[in-house]
């Protein structure tokens, strides 16, 4: 076998488990970049379509937070305060979630409705960004795991909702 054949046997880029602050700020930046596609299309169908987007990578990503970063940073800050906070800004998320999902772009209620859900996420993520994550750096906590434990929860998560 030619080593040029060898390295097409071989994956391009193995598996490597990102540590979950990683992952969760690579959300944060898709979510962010799909808020700003928003606010420049005038289409109804694209408005759909990236609120559909937007909607299921949000409810993805809380899901994943809720499940597996939240309480490990929870435990290993004994958080009474940060965490909590972050569980009450995740449900009103998730109710502006509810009255945008599946619903027709029709007009400026809709449209306020997407810039509050825009506004709203960009202070969570800036608390999670300059609070809550270099906070959890400190701790023992090891991301990759954690890292590896969302990648696979996510995965089911997705197929579950195509």
């Amino acid at each position: 076998m030619t080593t040029a054949m060898q390295k097409k046997t071989k994956p391009d880029n193995p598996s490597k488990v990102q540590d979950a602050i990683a992952l969760l700020r690579a959300d944060h930046k898709l979510v962010s970049t799909l808020f700003a596609e928003y606010e420049k299309t005038r289409s109804n169908s694209k408005k759909k379509a990236l609120v559909s987007q937007i909607c299921m990578e949000l409810n993805v990503h809380t899901q994943v937070e809720e499940e597996i970063f939240y309480p490990a940073v929870k435990q290993a800050l004994k958080d009474k305060e940060m965490i909590p906070e972050g569980l009450v800004e995740h449900a009103t998320l998730k109710e502006l979630i509810r009255q945008v999902e599946g619903i027709e772009p029709d007009g400026e209620m809709f449209d306020a409705k997407i810039k509050v859900l825009s506004e709203y996420v960009k202070h969570h993520v800036k608390e999670e960004h300059n609070e809550m994550f270099p906070q959890a750096k400190s701790t023992n906590l090891d991301m990759i795991e954690l890292g590896g434990k969302i990648v696979a929860r996510k995965k089911t998560l997705l197929i579950e909702r195509a």
